[in-house]
């Protein structure tokens, strides 16, 4: 068994250029959702928020598809986590992307817990890997 198929196998291994440009590319493209479901939550109650969690569970689920790994989720909740952060903060205006209400806060809490769950579900088979089931 190679280094790399081993449990913390990745660890021994220089990364790849492809695998980091995935990752940046699903960090940008979290940070993208996160802006456009801050913005949609708050103006089509209740239906823009179940559309913005929607695109950032779709987000997380693909990330960890085309990665395989558990940090195709972490990237692009990076960006998603960093951009609607960045919109709940304000200015000294007192202008804020998030109004006062339960949407926001369904939205922060509920992308969180959409990013967790995609984390922590089974890694995908490995191809040619055998399964993991005992054989009776």
């Amino acid at each position: 068994m190679s280094a790399q198929h081993q449990p913390g196998g990745w660890l021994a291994t220089p990364p790849r250029p492809g695998r980091i440009g995935a990752y940046l590319a699903l960090a940008v493209l979290g940070a993208l959702v996160g802006v456009a479901g801050s913005l949609l939550q708050g103006a089509w109650f209740p239906g823009g928020l179940l559309l913005a969690l929607l695109a950032t569970g779709c987000l997380f689920y693909g990330g960890l598809r085309a990665t395989g790994t558990q940090f195709g989720v972490g990237a692009p909740a990076a960006g998603w986590l960093a951009a609607a952060i960045l919109l709940s903060m304000g200015r000294p205006e007192g202008d804020a992307a998030f109004s006062a209400g339960i949407g926001p806060l369904v939205y922060l809490l509920g992308g969180m817990v959409v990013a967790v769950m995609c984390a922590t579900m089974s890694r995908l088979p490995q191809p040619g890997g055998r399964s993991g089931r005992l054989e009776k």
